[in-house]
């Protein structure tokens, strides 16, 4: 039996930015499948720069 991953997405609740973790931001240097809490936590958001704890888990 194989198991699937499960993985979640995050949305700044400034700019709406999604952070899919499966997908990851490789322009950024975050690779597909890299989990939210492994961000380091000085990343900030690409579009607005607002810090992870502007981030919000979301169901896509």
């Amino acid at each position: 039996m194989t198991e699937k991953t499960s993985y979640q997405s995050y949305r700044c609740i400034i700019c709406g930015l999604i952070y899919d973790e499966a997908k990851g931001l490789p322009g950024e240097g975050i690779a597909p499948g890299t989990r939210w809490e492994d961000v380091h936590e000085n990343w900030v958001c690409s579009e607005c720069g607002a810090g992870k704890s502007e981030f919000e888990k979301v169901n896509i």
